[in-house]
């Protein structure tokens, strides 16, 4: 018993050893600069660290950190009291007491108040008199675009408007660096914005005075998990009180700059005359584990997809009501929005923010086609040559394996390759909840509204697909008995 103990001590702590810390970070520039500072600080602690990536907003990040998905992310005080713990006015200890009930524990604040604002363009704002959020009551017509957490936050838009008492007519969820490219091109006339965003300077926005006080403090620091190693919360612990708002901006600018998250996290330790490298992959290499992943997703869900949807489709091509049942809800499914479907695997205990929630994700859209192209294949059979099976005395088992599958492969296999393309497309969904593929850069380019960065994920999607296809074309020759392959 005590050497079996023993070995148990050994695997536990072998296990412990090669744990790597997971850091999430949000949707926007800054929680990306802040989400690298912190992957190298702990890297420089001896242990290994990835950063996912822009995994969403605060209530994905919160789910994702209680479930032991990440054990490090950046967020903000008034978030953590208005959103996360619905208890507004609680200061720093109180913030800790509270989380310290959901395993959760805060660092210090790291120096600086990155609280909500409006802005407008300078000389929209000056033409039409409006220094500050009570001057909206006199201008109903303006159009605002805030983006849609915004929209939805106890501390945002609707509240906003109710305690000072102004109306737009017409208010539409923008995604936030997209609402700067509408706001400079006159698109929109008013957005909301985070005080240390470097586009209030690029873009020369005025920024409206909280005259009524509304907005509380949003003084950045690090959520983590009570149970991440030790010299992972002393390294980020260590962080605190050395980013002032200056600085926040300057970082955030050379990450717009450079469209490089990591360059703009170098420069925080240059500063401080530390060693400021921070480990980057170069395109390529970041293209190959991109598109490695996604191709995970897809194979995993897409396999998963033929191994249930071809005998979903059996049983579907029968007459009958359950026939009608299965292809019914394999079609509800595929009306679902990839991400309020996202939005409904979260919860369940045993999916949450992984990997695994988006393989159902994708499982579940890939099987409609499948499941309608094998019901459809089969149930084209002429009724003639199911006749003359059974008169050959075969059993229903042969008659299908031997028969009816066969004539239908080529319909069947249609399925499959659609199911195929489509979810190669989809997969990119999965970076919203850190599980990675192609839709990295992507949801990446969004945060830096840079096109480059977009096409880095978009373009090798685009040629898998295609390579899907081709595949799928090729195996036609093999799998389709040659009698039914198009052209004879």
């Amino acid at each position: 018993m005590r050497l079996w103990a023993a070995v148990c001590l050994m695997i536990a702590a072998c296990l412990c050893a090669a744990q790597t810390v997971s850091i999430g970070s949000k949707k926007f520039t800054e929680s990306y600069v802040l989400g690298e500072i912190a992957k190298k600080v702990v890297h420089d602690a001896g242990l290994d660290a990835e950063h996912k990536q822009g995994m969403g907003a605060t209530a994905i990040l919160w789910e994702a950190l209680e479930g032991g998905s990440i054990q490090i992310y950046p967020e903000y005080t008034g978030t953590i009291s208005e959103e996360i713990l619905k208890h507004p006015g609680l200061d720093d200890e109180g913030l800790r007491r509270e989380l310290k009930t959901h395993g959760i524990g805060m660092t210090g604040e790291l120096g600086f108040n990155n609280t909500y604002a409006l802005v407008m363009k300078r000389g929209r704002a000056a033409a039409l008199g409006i220094h500050s959020i009570s001057d909206l009551k006199n201008h109903p017509n303006l159009t605002a675009g805030p983006t849609h957490e915004f929209l939805e936050r106890k501390d945002g838009w609707k509240p906003l408007a109710e305690r000072y008492g102004f109306h737009l007519a017409s208010v539409k969820g923008i995604d936030h660096a997209l609402g700067y490219a509408a706001l400079n091109s006159g698109q929109i006339d008013l957005k909301d914005c985070y005080s240390t965003d470097a586009e209030i300077q690029k873009y020369d926005l005025t920024v409206l005075k909280d005259d009524l006080g509304f907005f509380p403090q949003y003084k950045a620091v690090y959520l983590y998990r009570l149970d991440t190693p030790a010299r992972a919360i002393q390294a980020i612990s260590s962080l605190a009180g050395t980013i002032s708002e200056p600085e926040m901006i300057r970082l955030n600018a050379e990450a717009g700059k450079t469209k490089d998250y990591a360059t703009a996290a170098s420069m925080y330790f240059h500063d401080r005359g530390l060693n400021a490298v921070v480990a980057r992959e170069s395109l390529a290499q970041k293209i190959a584990r991109w598109t490695a992943r996604h191709l995970e997703l897809v194979g995993i869900s897409l396999l998963l997809a033929i191994i249930v949807g071809i005998p979903l489709g059996i049983v579907a091509s029968r007459p009958g009501p359950l026939g009608s049942a299965i292809l019914g809800l394999t079609g509800i499914v595929q009306t679902i929005p990839s991400l309020a479907l996202l939005a409904l695997l979260v919860p369940i205990p045993f999916l949450g923010i992984s990997a695994g929630t988006a393989i159902v994700a994708l499982f579940l859209y890939s099987l409609l086609p499948i499941v309608r192209n094998t019901a459809t294949g089969l149930q084209s059979i002429p009724p003639p040559l199911k006749e003359a099976a059974a008169a050959l005395g075969l059993e229903p088992g042969a008659r299908l394996r031997k028969i009816y599958l066969p004539m239908a492969s080529r319909t069947i296999l249609a399925g499959i390759k659609t199911s195929g393309i489509i979810n190669v497309g989809t997969a990119t969904i999965a970076a919203l909840i850190g599980a990675g593929g192609l839709g990295e850069p992507i949801i990446s380019g969004l945060a830096l509204n840079d096109n480059q960065t977009i096409l880095e994920g978009a373009i090798p999607a685009a040629i898998l697909a295609i390579l899907v296809q081709l595949l799928f074309d090729a195996m036609d020759r093999y799998l389709i008995p040659k009698g039914l392959r198009a052209g004879g």
